[in-house]
């Protein structure tokens, strides 16, 4: 559906060091804008419609991103935009015309401890501060929304949304319970997992233990443990969402299973296309369309670009023996942190990113594209996980997100089929779960 906005019109954003100046942006003839790609730069400048399309599109849709992190003073500032700010700050999400976006009370792994735990659960509670703080700087331009309906009336009123996230189960302390303090504070969107396995549920990314240089097991639980049921249900209690981004494929696919509402990956790319364990298989995606659920693309090189023939694989596995890291990953960049010399370090990232490459928006579309011919486009979305490693060309924070659109109308999708890609798929099921929340 269209809304009636109060946003100006975006302008356009630089791709590939290309900058459109703003005078350019505002004619109706001689714009130039190269679409970045993988293989691939389309030039869409003999048809300036298109382009002035693709901005209308995208100040009239609610742009909605279903994942980012949020920034503590201990956030890497590897992570953060240039000045060390927020990659979604206000700033950056009106100068890119994005309206709403989900903010993830995450941690990543530690000692499966009640210390730790308790260390897991201060980190949440200093992010949910930082948010609040966000909201109470700017009362009139920055909302906390809890519901899909709050959503919708803060973009009808040209306000900036701020949904509350969860990820890693670690911070509940092991216990279930606590799903209700959490949803009491404003929590919508839970996610069981990160990297490593925790009580809940199993990871799609096993943790490496420098210590004995080996991987946990594959699996733990064989997916969902008896607390990872609990909580699902509990989720669905409550009227949420249950996010099964970083949850192993057998956790994924009993948390569907298991739900009474459609599930979402906020963070989730294709495993068909960039062949690492963070991704989806086919028989998830199926599932995820089958049961009504939505599945949002992150702007995240390592897990958009293209890893599966043998070449690539050698190329990445080279790299990884070169600098001293196991052949065997989860990712390619997997256990950089492991090298103890920060110039190694760096040395590894950039011959790593110089082989795989930093992803694109045309890799982005590619994943997109994969999902709406399997499933259909009922069930995509955009969740960038900004703030913990997401940048690629043409989409490095929210300040660049009419680029997607850009390109998104160039594939040859219409305009409602953006405006769900946008929100409309993700406010679906948010209504959905609201809807068969449990009666207090």
């Amino acid at each position: 559906m269209t809304h009636l906005r109060k946003k100006p019109l975006p302008k356009f954003a630089a791709i590939r060091g290309l900058t459109v100046s703003k005078a350019l942006a505002g004619t109706a003839a001689g714009l130039a804008l190269l679409v970045a790609g993988s293989g691939y730069a389309q030039d869409v400048t003999s048809d300036a419609a298109l382009l002035e399309q693709a901005r209308v599109i995208h100040a009239q849709s609610l742009v909605l991103d279903a994942h980012a992190d949020i920034v503590i003073p201990s956030t890497s500032k590897s992570y953060l935009a240039e000045g060390g700010v927020s990659k979604v700050s206000p700033e950056k999400m009106r100068a890119g015309g994005v309206d709403a976006v989900v903010m993830s009370l995450a941690v990543g792994p530690g000692p499966r401890t009640p210390e730790a735990d308790k260390a897991a659960r201060a980190q949440v509670d200093e992010k949910l501060a930082a948010v609040l703080a966000l909201v109470a700087a700017a009362p009139n331009e920055v909302v906390l929304a809890t519901t899909a309906d709050e959503i919708v009336a803060a973009d009808a009123a040209g306000q900036s949304a701020l949904i509350l996230g969860f990820q890693n189960a670690r911070s509940l302390e092991g216990n279930v319970s606590a799903l209700d303090d959490f949803y009491a504070a404003g929590v919508r969107v839970f996610g069981l997992n990160h990297l490593a396995h925790n009580d809940f549920a199993d990871s799609s990314r096993p943790l490496y233990d420098g210590a004995t240089g080996s991987y946990e097991p594959t699996e733990e639980h064989g997916g969902l443990s008896p607390l990872g049921i609990e909580a699902v249900s509990k989720i669905n209690a409550l009227g949420a969402l249950v996010d099964v981004s970083q949850m192993s494929k057998a956790a994924t696919l009993q948390a569907i299973d298991l739900s009474t509402s459609p599930v979402i990956a906020s963070h989730s790319n294709v495993r068909a296309i960039s062949n690492v364990t963070r991704n989806l298989s086919d028989e998830e995606i199926d599932r995820i369309g089958e049961t009504g659920g939505v599945i949002h693309i992150a702007a995240f090189g390592a897990y958009l670009v293209q890893l599966s023939d043998p070449e690539t694989l050698a190329a990445v596995e080279a790299v990884r023996l070169e600098a001293g890291l196991p052949a065997e990953y989860s990712y390619p960049y997997e256990l950089y942190w492991e090298l103890e010399d920060p110039d190694a370090q760096r040395a590894f990232l950039m011959k790593m990113r110089s082989t795989i490459g930093t992803g694109s928006v045309a890799d982005m579309i590619a994943h997109i594209n994969y999902i709406v011919e399997r499933i259909g486009v009922e069930h995509v979305g955009i969740g960038n996980d900004f703030n913990h490693g997401s940048s690629i060309d043409g989409f490095a924070d929210a300040s660049d997100a009419l680029n997607v659109t850009v390109a998104l109308v160039q594939a040859g999708y219409s305009a409602e089929d953006i405006q769900k890609i946008w929100s409309g798929n993700f406010l679906r099921v948010l209504r959905q779960a609201e809807q068969g929340a449990a009666a207090p």
